[in-house]
């Protein structure tokens, strides 16, 4: 919704259904109480018959988050997730699909409230395929990374937004968003669900960025290497990324015992 306005006090209820989308709230008075009701897609192909054990959702604010702040409600009780000119971080929480949860926008007191504007991009979503709430299968649950194991190879190939085979050409590390970005050069775009990479006015193989948490410490090195991950609020996030002679002999010894969840083409 864009430019909602309302009385001081009141308390405007909507709905979110979509997969994602932005809320824009010009000259916050009062609050807004936003409720998660994603129409979540049926579970893929891949992973026919699993429905998602958790409903994950994600919040970014725009550079001009002002006015108001925003709470997580979940069963009645408040977890502030976005202060009022918050850094610009992402906030991801999960919840089980019986839990009752909301987003809850309170507008803050100012004597003078024009020209401040709350505004947040979101991202509801399954499971992640019972990844934690940032898309890294890198991370586990508790936050630690760690390379991924077979199985969560063989299903990231599957299931993940892009499955680039290609090289690392440069690292570099974002402090302030806690992020690493990966450059990558593709020798083969095996999917991707939207145009991540893409050659360049000169001729070459198409080249492209991925992220991954600071804390994964990801470091340039030799080798050809299989990138796999998820699309986050328009950018690409690493999940696993084995290098390429390692995923041939895992999915090779997958298909011989017909444990492979999905053809792939290997060379």
């Amino acid at each position: 919704g864009s430019g909602l306005s309302q009385e001081a006090g009141s308390v405007e209820q909507l709905s979110l259904h979509c997969a994602e989308g932005s809320l824009e709230w010009l000259y916050p008075t009062g609050a807004l109480r936003l409720r998660l009701a994603p129409r979540l897609p049926p579970a893929t192909a891949a992973i026919k018959g699993r429905s998602p054990q958790h409903v994950t959702a994600c919040v970014k604010p725009s550079g001009t988050f002002r006015g108001a702040q925003l709470y997580l409600e979940r069963e009645g009780v408040l977890e502030l997730l976005l202060p009022e000119a918050p850094r610009p971080r992402v906030r991801c929480f999960s919840w089980l699909p019986r839990e009752k949860v909301a987003l809850f926008l309170q507008a803050t007191l100012h004597p003078d409230i024009s020209r401040r504007i709350a505004a947040f991009r979101y991202e509801l979503r399954g499971d992640w395929l019972a990844r934690p709430a940032l898309p890294a299968a890198s991370l586990t649950a508790e936050g630690v990374c760690r390379p991924c194991n077979d199985t969560e190879i063989l299903m990231a190939i599957c299931t993940s937004d892009f499955v680039i085979r290609g090289s690392i050409r440069s690292v570099s590390n974002d402090a302030e968003l806690q992020e690493s970005v990966i450059g990558v050069s593709a020798t083969r775009i095996h999917r991707q669900k939207f145009p991540l990479f893409q050659a360049g006015g000169r001729p070459g193989r198409p080249t492209g960025s991925i992220r991954t948490p600071l804390r994964c410490g990801v470091k340039p090195g030799p080798g050809t290497f299989l990138f796999t991950g998820w699309l986050h609020f328009g950018e690409a996030w690493l999940s696993c990324a084995p290098r390429y002679r390692d995923f041939q002999r895992i999915y090779e010894g997958a298909r011989r015992t017909r444990q492979n969840p999905c053809e792939f083409p290997v060379d």
